[in-house]
C-alpha cells in the first residue's frame, strides 16, 4: 500500500500515525479530527472507546455546498462544528490534525471551532 503512494501522501500517513499513537478521544472529551483536500472540508469529533462519531460536519452538506476550502471556509466550518458540540454540551476536545501542517486551512478551522467556545 505505501510503495504505490506519492511521496506527500506516504509522509502525512506517516505523520498521521505518529500522533495517533498518542491522542484518544472520549466521550467527555472527544477528538477533533479534521480532513481537507482540493475540493472538500470535514471534521468529525470522535469517541475512540466506543468507535462512534459524535458529531460531523462537511461541505457535501446541503447548506455548506458553496464553501470552499479556503481560510475562510475553514473558518466557517470550524465554526459550526463548534456550534453542534455545544449543542451536544461539550466544550472540550482534543485536535486531531491528521498529519497535515498546522497552518492554513487547518489553523484556520480550529481558530473556528476556538471562536465558537471549544477549548483545546
Amino acid at each position: 500500500m505505501l510503495r504505490k503512494m506519492p511521496e506527500k501522501d506516504r509522509k502525512r500517513l506517516k505523520r498521521k500515525v505518529h500522533i495517533r499513537k498518542r491522542i484518544v478521544g472520549t466521550a467527555e472529551r472527544p477528538r477533533l479530527s479534521v480532513f481537507r483536500s482540493n475540493k472538500r472540508l470535514s471534521i468529525q469529533a470522535i469517541d475512540d472507546q466506543k468507535g462512534q462519531t459524535i458529531a460531523s460536519i462537511s461541505t457535501l452538506e446541503k447548506e455548506l455546498r458553496d464553501v470552499k476550502p479556503n481560510v475562510e471556509g475553514g473558518s466557517k466550518v470550524g465554526e459550526l462544528i463548534g456550534k453542534r458540540l455545544a449543542e451536544k454540551n461539550i466544550t472540550s476536545v482534543v485536535f486531531d490534525r491528521n498529519g497535515y501542517l498546522y497552518h492554513g486551512v487547518v489553523k484556520a478551522m480550529a481558530e473556528g471551532a476556538r471562536k465558537a467556545g471549544l477549548a483545546f
